[in-house]
């Protein structure tokens, strides 16, 4: 029998498409719960529904829940029988609290009220569901009855808050989050927070008796939102109490000690300095001194490993033992995400999942004696994954897209380190053709990734294996200012942006542009964002690229500035403790745009419409510029989408966009334009 012939990867791929998300185990250890989103090619939506998971492996994972709505955030009651999660079926947009019992029946709705909410979590006594909420107030709804009955639409939008928009939700109700309370059987409601302040991150203490959350009580929390502290409130309502600790910085993902006498949060070490590591805390609940666990270490902790195939996952807090003694959380390093286990007394950490590839997320049963955790790695895109903690041995529950993956060829992938400019040891990868000669000269294209604080590594990327099978050698690297390598790496572009990180990009392309395959008159680069910046600021400084691809990319530090749904946050990305008005000529000189009169590089713009993170003007000045110039560009807009096009947009815009990319490489890469 002969073998199947391989296939390339398409941009057509992205409708086969089915994401695994947050994978939760039962108590007994015995069956977990996760989500899988598809997309339906006829009408453009994206659906979830819910997946079980026999946890020995005996059977094959089975569909659970049915139809098409979005089916998310499954949590187990305390018992294991009943399972809570978050739908709009029902033709809803909204999504209502579903109950559904896991040994069959039908799935009833909790509740039936106007709002948001983002999170759901059962008592120890499984009695109650606390949720994050954001509840629309019966102004904002006639308001909002009243609009859609009209032709005209809205009339006019009141805003009073900076933080009046978000991207990929556009403009924000004036309504606040708060913290909730929903009897598992009545459905009756209890807010317990309210006011002008946000409530968020519910955790029951271990007794069940009080909720803690997190809330900023600065008087004016729009210009201090680094002033996130720990409250306590009862379960049953009262007054809130501030967990007095000397921690007086962010914070965020809390989680309550088996015997309650402690929390454990994320955060950072001061105010400002978004490029700093994220670190590991624990701090008394009655108050007191906050114990950075992992200072000593220099690592940065949450997911940061980037990948065109999120699946939606919330970041999981800090995960105590059962004993108390060692917290479990994940870091990013190298490339790579691995899952370690803290020491709570003195901080020092065992890796517990560290092969090449990243954990997304992770849950343990009632005993910890499984873990249940999403992984993938620079090959393969995450699946729900097994550990039998005490043996160590590690196992795939889910093979979710392996029958097309299986039939696409591949190119290979290649790891390396080099040196960088300034004696720095930088790690790179190399994605080679499928069909790779090493005799012949290949086009090649340099991706940049977008944060800048994120890194390139054990995440799998459609895109690039989409232009390796055009036959173009991909390589991307994590320059200065990425994460993964230590705050004082991360921090190397803080206020000189477009400096070590452009010098490091060009050793980079420098390094490849020795090696005997790459043909040096047929480079081009892309990046989106941060990427997208770097791309801009590259066509000003060098003409060594033939073509390049600007997405969803800053131009214009000045007018970037308000514009962006991070509005005035911008200076702290940055890293200036500056205003535009107060030093011009600063946020001038680390812009693309100051640099555009000399880009003479034939360059794609590609932005979406609804993008509030880089405002679509980012783009059009420079097209405008180079028009302008003589040089030739297109530009690209997708209507209705967000900077997350590349990863979460339509899937027929996504399919545009990388159509258009390996079009204008085309030209320019693979003809003598």
């Amino acid at each position: 029998m002969s073998a199947v012939k391989k296939r390339p990867f398409t941009a057509e791929d992205l409708y086969q498409l089915q994401l695994v998300a947050d994978p939760q185990i039962s108590p007994d250890g015995r069956t977990i719960i996760f989500s899988v989103s598809r997309v339906d090619r006829k009408t453009e939506k994206k659906y979830a529904n819910l997946w079980l998971a026999d946890a020995d492996g005996r059977t094959l994972p089975r569909q659970f829940t049915y139809g098409d709505q979005t089916d998310s955030h499954p949590r187990w009651s305390p018992d294991g029988r009943t399972l809570a999660f978050l739908s709009n079926r029902k033709e809803e947009k909204q999504a209502q609290i579903y109950l559904i019992p896991v040994d069959g029946g039908e799935a009833r709705p909790l509740t039936d009220v106007k709002g948001e909410f983002a999170s759901i979590e059962w008592s120890p006594d499984g009695r109650t569901l606390a949720a994050q909420f954001r509840k629309k107030d019966q102004e904002a709804i006639e308001r909002e009855e009243d609009e859609q009955k009209k032709e005209l639409g809205v009339v006019a939008r009141h805003i009073t808050s900076l933080n009046y928009k978000f991207d990929g939700a556009g403009y924000l109700p004036q309504e606040k989050w708060h913290i909730w309370t929903f009897d598992t059987e009545t459905g009756e409601e209890t807010q317990l927070t309210d006011g002008d302040f946000h409530e968020t991150e519910p955790r029951w203490s271990p007794d069940g008796r009080t909720l803690l959350f997190l809330s900023n009580r600065h008087p004016d929390p729009d210009l201090h939102p680094d002033a996130i502290d720990l409250y306590l409130i009862p379960a049953e309502g009262g007054e809130m109490t501030k967990v007095d600790t000397d921690h007086n910085v962010r914070k965020f993902n809390p989680s309550f000690s088996p015997d309650g006498r402690q929390i454990a949060f994320m955060g950072a070490a001061r105010p400002g300095d978004w490029y700093q590591n994220t670190s590991l805390y624990v701090t008394p609940t009655a108050g007191g001194t906050a114990r950075n666990l992992s200072a000593a270490h220099d690592l940065t902790i949450g997911d940061y490993t980037l990948s065109d195939t999120p699946g939606g996952t919330p970041l999981p807090p800090p995960t105590w033992s059962g004993d108390g003694r060692t917290l479990y959380t994940i870091a990013a390093r190298h490339g790579r995400q691995p899952l370690l286990a803290f020491d709570a007394a003195n901080g020092s950490y065992q890796p517990v999942i560290d092969a090449p590839g990243a954990v997304h997320s992770f849950h343990f049963n009632a005993d910890q004696s499984r873990l249940v955790y999403l992984w993938g790695d620079i090959e393969q895109i995450a699946q729900v994954n097994i550990r039998q903690m005490d043996t160590g041995k590690s196992r795939a529950l889910t093979r979710f897209n392996e029958d097309w993956l299986a039939e696409k060829e591949r190119g290979q992938i290649e790891e390396v380190w080099f040196q960088g400019p300034d004696g720095d040891d930088l790690q790179g990868w190399i994605l080679k053709p499928p069909g790779f000669d090493p005799a012949q000269k290949y086009p090649s294209i340099l991706e940049i990734h977008g944060g800048p604080y994120a890194q390139y590594g054990q995440g799998f990327m459609h895109e690039f294996h989409y232009l390796a099978a055009q036959g173009y050698v991909v390589y991307f690297t994590n320059p200065r200012g990425s994460q993964g390598y230590g705050e004082t790496f991360a921090g190397a572009i803080a206020n000189q942006w477009g400096t070590v990180d452009y010098a490091d990009l060009m050793a980079w392309a420098d390094y490849m542009e020795q090696q005997p395959y790459i043909d040096p008159k047929r480079m081009g680069v892309t990046g989106g964002s941060y990427g997208g910046y770097m791309t801009t600021l590259i066509i000003g400084k060098t003409n060594r690229f033939k073509a390049a691809a600007a997405q969803r990319l800053v131009s214009n530090l000045v007018s970037f500035y308000g514009s962006s749904d991070m509005n005035w946050m911008l200076q702290m990305l940055v890293g200036t403790d500056t205003q535009p008005w107060d030093d011009l000529e600063d946020y001038w000189q680390q812009s693309p745009i100051s640099l555009i009169g000399s880009a003479r590089t034939p360059t794609l713009i590609i932005h979406s419409e609804k993008d509030y993170r880089c405002d679509r003007e980012q783009g059009e000045q420079v097209f405008v510029a180079l028009r302008k110039q003589g040089v030739d560009t297109e530009m690209v807009l997708f209507p209705d989408e967000s900077h997350g096009l590349s990863r979460n947009g339509r899937t027929d815009r996504r399919i545009q966009r990388l159509e258009h990319i390996a079009r204008w490489f085309n030209k320019y890469l693979k003809s003598d334009a």
